[in-house]
């Protein structure tokens, strides 16, 4: 398992949290998902042999917001 943090841009409330989280979690491969609403950014472990930055990048912009980068 690996753990990435994104950033995320346009998440304004809970409702927001909850969709990035729930998008996220629906990827094959991703483990464990924690969003911040504060800090605008999701702490993610998923397995890279599953899933790759790609994959994670296009559920958050399905889900309407924007992943503007990784730590």
């Amino acid at each position: 398992m690996q753990d990435l943090i994104l950033k995320i841009e346009g998440m304004t409330c809970g409702h927001c949290v909850q969709s990035v989280s729930v998008a996220l979690e629906a990827i094959a491969g991703v483990d464990r998902v924690s969003v911040q609403l504060e800090e605008n950014k999701a702490h993610i472990s998923y397995d890279a042999q599953k899933v790759d930055l790609p994959n994670i990048k296009k559920a958050v912009e399905d889900a309407g917001y924007a992943l503007t980068g990784t730590e």
